[in-house]
């Protein structure tokens, strides 16, 4: 029976009543319920469909073809945590969520993943016949990967997390590339099956991207900062004839705010750097340029 479980096969029909047919295969009899048949087989006819065992720990055939299977890896998406078991991921089942053992789980529960996060799974089938989910491993992410170019700098990205390392978070994002994100370079840890959102900062030769989690600088510190940025960097020099003692009518007209929303988003890209005010005029500094070329 085991040999069955997890794995496509073709069924001879035997039986049926009201609500499914039976099928057999090696001996061994599943049941294929009628509902959602998109062709009712007749008995004595073969039917190919995906082996497992449901909840209620029945043998079932079903047509529809999971992506994940033994041998095959694939994403599903986490539907619920157990502390004393581990997680569990639907595939696309209408009666059946793998588990995947809190083996393979961080040993710091907050990094497990949540509901709504995602796992690339395969199935594998232990010596009693219990179903698991089992996670795929680097080699796995690395061969379906392809690699990035140095035109990806500073392209946002968005990915899922699958490596958790004292070094840093791997994740793959939905274009199938390698991201790796130094712990200087995020808030805080990512979960496991984390979906995340950033940014590239690099590309390595082999063609893995080094990804920031954190906002450019001019992103953190408000809308009309961000209008200011933009203004200094539509300059050939980076330089513009406004500073915090200009007319408040010149500044109201020109950028369409107040002079004090004015000055305090002056405040903030000054301290962080970006700006800075000499000769009557304020200018974007070093920082403030390599910033928005990253």
């Amino acid at each position: 029976m085991n040999n069955l479980i997890g794995q496509i096969i073709t069924a001879l029909v035997t039986d049926e009543n009201e609500d499914a047919f039976f099928v057999q295969k090696d001996g061994v009899t599943l049941k294929l319920n009628k509902e959602g048949l998109e062709t009712v087989p007749e008995i004595g006819d073969t039917v190919e469909g995906f082996a497992y065992e449901n909840s209620s720990r029945e043998l079932i055939l079903t047509t529809f073809i999971p992506k994940s299977r033994v041998g095959h890896y694939a994403f599903g998406e986490v539907v619920e945590t157990r502390r004393d078991l581990g997680v569990f991921v639907n595939i696309g089942l209408p009666d059946k969520d793998m588990v995947v053992s809190l083996d393979e789980l961080p040993t710091i529960n907050k990094l497990w993943p949540k509901p709504g996060d995602r796992l690339m799974i395969a199935l594998e089938v232990d010596e009693k016949g219990r179903t698991w989910g089992k996670i795929a491993d680097e080699a796995i992410f690395r061969s379906i990967s392809k690699a990035a170019k140095p035109e990806m700098k500073n392209e946002n990205v968005e990915g899922t997390v699958y490596r958790l390392k004292l070094v840093g978070t791997f994740l793959l994002t939905d274009d199938f590339y390698i991201g790796f994100i130094h712990p200087s370079e995020r808030e805080a840890e990512p979960r496991l099956g984390q979906m995340v959102q950033g940014r590239v900062i690099g590309v390595r030769p082999e063609g893995s991207l080094n990804v920031s989690l954190k906002p450019r600088a001019y992103e953190e510190i408000g809308d009309d900062a961000e209008m200011i940025i933009a203004v200094l960097k539509r300059q050939p020099d980076g330089t513009m004839p406004y500073t915090d003692k200009s007319d408040p009518d010149d500044i109201k007209g020109y950028f369409g705010i107040s002079k004090g929303s004015f000055k305090r988003a002056l405040g903030r890209l000054m301290k962080s750097g970006l700006i800075e005010q000499k000769d009557g005029q304020t200018r974007l500094t070093d920082k403030g340029q390599a910033d928005l070329t990253d």
